[in-house]
């Protein structure tokens, strides 16, 4: 398999920071990259190039034109479209502390709308720097996962379903690791998720013999 600084162009990878190095090796090893429709899910996004800006700005010094350029949303996205080769269409979810979960919808959304096309998610996220991390509460570490989602065939089998948030309930504190868990646990298993404004359902079924 050919890794993402061998096969990604080098102007491009130039372009590259070091969250979304680790964002397009996470989602380069997937063969659906190069066809199939892409979303993703970033809560803050590559925030450090919007706050280099912000500082140049301030500085009154010259604006980085990579930092500009990429410092919107789904820049990432079209670097693995354009790297790939990919023709299809992406989407890009910013959705707060849920930023995955309803990237996790949106990609089952995209599945349930055209099923024999799978879907691929990448999701990834970092803590914000100083002084903004004041605003949310600290992540662990940065987040990066890579997900195909398919109608059938092999993987593992999972429903969603989700409801308003409990008024009551403690916040999950990752999504992301919550998810992984609900993963990597064997057999049928259920985990719901709290967050800001919803409360996520995520059942594991059991696998056909």
């Amino acid at each position: 398999m050919a890794s993402v600084d061998a096969a990604t162009p080098p102007l491009l990878r130039r372009r590259v920071s070091p969250l979304g190095q680790e964002a397009l090796r996470a989602v380069w090893s997937l063969a659906e990259s190069k066809t199939s429709r892409v979303v993703v899910s970033s809560r803050h996004g590559e925030f450090r190039r919007t706050l280099s800006i912000l500082e140049n700005l301030a500085d009154r010094t010259e604006v980085s034109p990579a930092d500009f350029t990429l410092s919107v949303h789904h820049a990432l996205a079209g670097l693995l479209s354009i790297a790939r080769g990919n023709r299809q269409s992406h989407t890009a979810v910013a959705a707060g502390p849920e930023s995955f979960c309803f990237g996790l919808m949106e990609a089952v959304a995209c599945l349930m709308e055209v099923p024999a096309e799978p879907v691929v998610l990448l999701h990834y996220d970092e803590p914000l720097p100083s002084p903004f991390s004041i605003f949310e509460e600290p992540m662990a570490a940065p987040e990066v996962l890579a997900l195909v989602l398919a109608a059938d065939g092999p993987g593992v089998p999972l429903s969603l379903s989700f409801r308003p948030a409990s008024t009551n309930g403690g916040r999950s504190a990752s999504h992301v690791m919550e998810f992984l868990g609900l993963l990597e646990t064997p057999g049928q298993g259920e985990l719901i998720s709290e967050g800001e404004r919803l409360e996520w359902r995520w059942r594991r079924h059991a696998t056909a013999d």
